[in-house]
């Protein structure tokens, strides 16, 4: 019986005959520390890259958004990767990728050390204009994408974008803003997807966070949505501010996906106040093991399962999982008819 048979029965909602549509996000390490390493890691069957491509192939999301993926301008490592995926047996026709904020050079010195063309120079931080980008692969068609990444953070409404003397400079998103409209079965699915900065490192993030996370709040469509992606804050642990992921909760319904096993709660996870089975993230220092990455349907939408996929040990995804990426795959089974 397969996973999706499996969350049926779990969810006892799914009609007979009844098809769902499988939506996933994950950061799966697919980035490199400079540009075309990717690719080259693709090209020689590199061990992350073929688990990065086991793990989704297993899960078989008919919609996946990577956050973790390095963007070139042909889009040669993202078409790569679906070839891969592909001879894995899980063929995703639709692709999309744009140019991401990290990396992308502002010409400044915006972090004041003197020093311009670094990476905390840039919109995003990044070693290089597409490190740690986004991608999305589906097998549904891509009827339409609307990308917001060049909005100003200070043209946000209510913003918490600390004075600054490149306010006219610096944009909101630190990877990306994407609507992307997809063909479901009775009209467009509108996926609400971005990557946000984790809110460490510089004092602004916690406040950057806040906003890429807020931004959604003022640009719901009308039709059936999904807000997907790295929230990069958790509700109950680590050190960022979640209310606006609360805020987003309110119009929202969360399936709060979870894990078939977690690691022993001991050490930087032992004073935790989160439920560990929805932790998305695995950190061997603090903050510790976090809920960072969300598949959050509309209201109106019937969820008919979800997951996280983190594997007990002797798991035989286990290996490949623990292989590719310190971060797991969320999903979340939708009935679309």
């Amino acid at each position: 019986m397969d996973l999706r048979a499996l969350a049926c029965l779990a969810a006892l909602a799914c009609p007979a005959g009844a098809e769902t549509v499988r939506i996933a996000t994950w950061d799966p390490g697919l980035s490199r520390d400079g540009p075309g390493l990717l690719l080259r890691d693709i090209g020689r069957d590199d061990p992350q890259v073929l688990a990065a491509a086991q793990v989704i192939a297993a899960n078989a999301p008919d919609v996946v958004l990577l956050t973790g993926f390095d963007w070139d301008l042909d889009s040669r490592a993202l078409e790569a990767f679906a070839a891969l995926l592909e001879r894995q047996g899980h063929p995703m026709p639709h692709r999309f990728s744009a140019q991401p904020n990290r990396g992308l050079q502002t010409g400044l010195d915006l972090d004041g050390d003197g020093r311009a063309g670094q990476p905390r120079d840039a919109q995003g931080y990044g070693d290089f204009t597409g490190q740690q980008g986004m991608a999305l692969l589906s097998r549904l068609p891509i009827t339409g994408v609307t990308d917001h990444s060049a909005a100003l953070w200070r043209d946000m409404p209510g913003n918490r974008m600390p004075p600054s003397d490149h306010a006219n400079v610096q944009r909101l998103s630190s990877s990306a803003h994407w609507d992307i409209a997809l063909q479901g079965a009775d009209g467009p699915l509108h996926l609400l997807a971005f990557s946000a900065t984790p809110p460490a490192f510089e004092d602004r993030n916690v406040a950057r966070n806040h906003d890429e996370a807020a931004f959604w709040l003022r640009h719901l469509p009308k039709a059936p949505f999904i807000v997907i992606g790295n929230v990069n804050v958790d509700p109950a642990d680590g050190d960022g501010d979640a209310a606006a992921l609360e805020a987003l909760l309110q119009v929202t319904q969360d399936p709060a996906p979870r894990g078939d096993w977690q690691p022993p709660q001991t050490g930087p996870n032992a004073d935790h106040l989160g439920d560990p089975a929805l932790d998305t993230a695995e950190y061997d220092r603090p903050p510790g093991n976090l809920r960072l990455d969300y598949v959050l349907p509309a209201q109106g939408l019937r969820v008919v399962g979800s997951g996280v996929v983190w594997p007990a040990p002797d798991d035989p995804l286990a290996e490949a999982v623990a292989t590719a990426s310190h971060r797991r795959l969320v999903w979340v089974d939708l009935d679309l008819e």
